[in-house]
């Protein structure tokens, strides 16, 4: 799977390396959840991969679509928390439209503000069983709306490097208690990026 995505990438610079209209971009982050919330204290950020596309530019602003494909995994297991049970996974999916601007006198910087939709897919395997009464895996599904603000500096014409922050507000089940450390996510995430 690494190996598909490496040649992907790869084949897509290749063909687009010497693109002077840079509508379309591609970025590699890692993210670390933080904050007093369930994500933020239980779990390691693994990657982000994300793609952009520029459908408005005019001068100093560009407005666009973009989407995030994530991996975060427990930080807790069953080998070193005798009451973790589950070897829990966490794939955030997030499309957003976002704004990009370019800022007079200083060309390398790009802030940006995006507004989206979050999926996180669990993935939950059984770390051990000592009860016949648990499930061997829960897989799951928690939404909500995701808000996004970072900035980008231009390395050269091609390659960047960004710093963003996503704020997502989940709903939850009927089960589960509707308080901020259960609906309130925060991620911090670190990158660099390629202009195709």
């Amino acid at each position: 799977m690494k190996q598909k995505l490496l040649v992907t990438f790869l084949l897509i610079f290749a063909i687009k390396s010497f693109s002077q209209d840079s509508k379309f971009s591609v970025e590699a982050n890692f993210p670390i959840p933080i904050g007093d919330n369930f994500l933020g204290e239980n779990y390691n950020g693994i990657v982000d991969i994300g793609a952009k596309y520029r459908f408005l530019q005019n001068g100093i602003f560009s407005l666009g679509a973009s989407v995030n494909f994530g991996y975060v995994r427990n930080s807790k297991s069953g080998a070193t928390d005798l009451n973790q049970l589950f070897d829990v996974k966490i794939f955030p999916i997030q499309p957003r439209i976002f704004a990009e601007f370019s800022i007079p006198n200083l060309e390398s910087l790009h802030p940006q503000i995006g507004l989206g939709y979050s999926i996180l897919v669990y993935n939950a395997k059984a770390d051990r069983i000592n009860t016949s009464t648990l499930p061997a895996d829960i897989n799951d599904n928690e939404s909500g709306f995701n808000l996004n603000v970072g900035f980008s500096y231009d390395l050269t014409n091609k390659f960047f490097l960004q710093a963003q922050y996503d704020f997502i507000k989940i709903e939850v089940e009927d089960n589960v208690p509707d308080i901020k450390y259960n609906t309130n996510i925060s991620i911090l995430k670190f990158g660099i990026g390629y202009r195709i």
